[in-house]
């Protein structure tokens, strides 16, 4: 007789857990700059910072943007001068041409001097349509100037997320030239944040959108957060054949902060009532898998094929041709064909 060691088959639960290095990474930023080119005056937030929705956190020097404005409130005086003048000489030139026409009937003045009459009316009118144009536009450069002169006040104005914010870097000092291409500071969502893994095409299949997990970083020892999966990657990287996959993590204390390694383990599939047996116990026979049953004697074995469904932590479900019961062979299989004589040497059982 092979001798050999067995081990129980059970029935329960079992879930497929996988364990991923990761990297935290804020769940939003946003890249502070200004809208107008000029010396940076003066900042009002700095790294680590607490900045909220609508804050002016940086000030562009305006004196040069207040001179535009005062010019252009100026020359909309002058266009509002000049259409008001041109409405004035419009009544007039209305007035001497109801004359004319007046005369005319009575045969005093001439077709010429009538259609001169007629020629000035129209020009006047003419003219208050120019005027009015202008003042439309004088009006216009003053809103542009209104607008860049605000502009100098930098606000933090991101759209989605929460009004609450911290200041992750900075990239410029005060007095500092700048341009509407210039990043002045980085500032991010700390709540929730994200959890980062890359995964590889063998578990790719069982991932989906909302399963649990958890994760551990060295920062805080053994203590475990809890997370879901909220995107996965539609491609793989050609250079590791891995996609990217993220978490939401909520982080209300704000103790875990983005760059961070983390180490999550993720729930791919559960089964709650699933025919277990020794992950050991799984071997190949003519290209198929299956295990060695130990018969009711304790004497022989018979082969049954089973076709693996989910392993973790040293057990394995299958799904076997009928029911699957009683012991199985752990270690010794290599000795073994259907229907060999066995010997079972005592060994300490597995618990699951």
């Amino acid at each position: 007789p092979a001798p050999v060691e067995v081990g129980e088959v059970r029935r329960g639960p079992i879930t497929l857990r996988r364990t991923f290095s990761g990297t935290l990474e804020a769940s939003s930023e946003f890249l502070l700059a200004p809208k107008v080119s000029g010396r940076l005056q003066r900042l009002e937030a700095d790294l680590g910072d607490a900045v909220t929705r609508g804050q002016v956190v940086a000030k562009v020097e305006d004196a040069e943007f207040v001179q535009e404005l005062n010019q252009a409130r100026a020359d909309l005086d002058v266009a509002r001068a000049s259409h008001a003048e041109a409405q004035s000489a419009l009544e007039i030139a209305q007035r001497a041409l109801e004359r004319a026409q007046t005369l005319r009937k009575e045969g005093v003045t001439s077709e010429s001097q009538l259609d001169a009459a007629k020629t000035d009316e129209l020009a006047q009118r003419a003219r208050v349509e120019v005027t009015a144009a202008n003042v439309v536009r004088a009006e216009a450069v003053v809103e542009a100037a209104r607008i860049r002169l605000a502009d100098t006040d930098v606000t933090a104005d991101w759209v989605t997320g929460d009004d609450r914010r911290v200041v992750a870097q900075r990239f410029v000092d005060e007095g500092e030239a700048v341009t509407p291409s210039d990043a002045l500071l980085s500032i991010v969502e700390l709540n929730p944040i994200t959890c980062v893994v890359t995964v590889p095409e063998r578990d790719y299949a069982r991932l989906s959108v909302g399963q649990a997990a958890t994760f551990t970083t060295d920062a805080f020892g053994g203590e475990r957060f809890q997370g879901a999966v909220t995107r996965i990657a539609p491609v793989f990287r050609s250079a590791t054949r891995q996609a990217r996959i993220e978490l939401n993590v909520e982080n209300g204390d704000e103790r875990l902060k983005p760059g961070m390694f983390v180490r999550a383990t993720l729930e791919l599939e559960s089964l709650d009532d699933a025919t277990l047996v020794p992950t050991p116990a799984l071997t190949e026979r003519d290209d198929a898998s299956g295990v060695f049953v130990v018969d009711e004697s304790g004497d022989r074995v018979r082969w049954v094929p089973a076709r693996v469904l989910v392993t973790d932590a040293g057990w394995t479900a299958v799904e076997a041709d009928g029911p699957l019961s009683g012991r199985v062979v752990t270690l010794g299989q290599e000795l073994c064909d259907d229907g060999s004589a066995v010997h079972v040497a005592d060994a300490p059982e597995t618990t699951p």
